[in-house]
């Protein structure tokens, strides 16, 4: 069996959600902070021929989006200030 099957994609996915949130609770992690993350992933997904960390261009699109969805429902939960543009 495939131990990257998506049932543990699944797992690891709900892991870093909560570790995420829990950074952010702790405020070991600021909006700022998320929202910068939230760039890189993105950056990964639009960029993945040139990424130094191979992905398939299709799993970078996806982590975008579910960056974004982690980012906008922090925002939303825990607040915080922008980054500075």
């Amino acid at each position: 069996m495939n131990t990257l099957d998506s049932g543990s994609s699944d797992q690891s996915l709900v892991i870093l959600q909560s570790l995420i949130c829990l950074l952010r609770e702790k405020n070991l992690l600021s909006r700022a902070d998320i929202e910068g993350l939230c760039e890189k992933v993105t950056m990964r997904a639009t960029q993945a021929e040139r990424d130094p960390l191979p992905c398939s261009l299709e799993t970078a699109r996806a982590a975008a989006g579910e960056m974004a969805r982690i980012g906008e429902h922090i925002g939303k939960h825990y607040g915080g200030k922008h980054r500075r543009g």
